[in-house]
């Protein structure tokens, strides 16, 4: 397995993390809305609201973001977004130590279950968090235009 670190993100990790979220969802993109798809692999400024809201974790490998995560608890119940790994570090662990760092941290804060929300394009990680142990919750909202499926797990 290649070497790489987790650490939490910096804001001079901002081009780092928008570059492995862009790269990691160009696969996806005609299968997106432009509004989704924007939501989903942010800009600076937005980027710069999740640093205020959220935990983001950055995997490095060579002084290069290779992977990211991002997390927020609210009381008991945990949520992740803007999962994503470089193409060619999928399939590393690089997802898995970031899944594993995530619920750690949020654990530690007294979280007892967490959330994600995917999309249907996306069935590779779909089945990447029901291997870890994420089932769908049965929640479905819009995510501009497109099914947004709700999945948890229990901490």
């Amino acid at each position: 397995m290649p070497s790489f670190e987790m650490r939490q993100a910096g804001r001079g990790d901002a081009g780092g993390i928008l570059n492995c979220l862009s790269s990691a969802f160009e696969a996806h993109r005609q299968e997106y809305t432009a509004e989704a798809f924007q939501d989903t692999v942010l800009c600076p400024e937005t980027l710069e609201n999740r640093h205020g809201e959220m935990t983001i974790l950055v995997a490095v490998a060579e002084s290069r973001v290779v992977g990211t995560i991002a997390y927020q608890a609210h009381g008991t119940k945990g949520h992740l977004r803007g999962m994503a790994v470089l193409p060619d570090w999928q399939g590393t662990g690089v997802a898995s130590a970031l899944l594993q760092a995530a619920e750690s941290g949020l654990r530690e804060v007294g979280c007892e279950s967490v959330t994600l929300d995917t999309t249907e394009p996306l069935k590779r990680a779909i089945c990447f968090y029901e291997k870890h142990s994420f089932r769908a919750s049965g929640r479905i909202t819009d995510f501009f235009g497109m099914r947004l499926h709700e999945y948890a797990k229990k901490l």
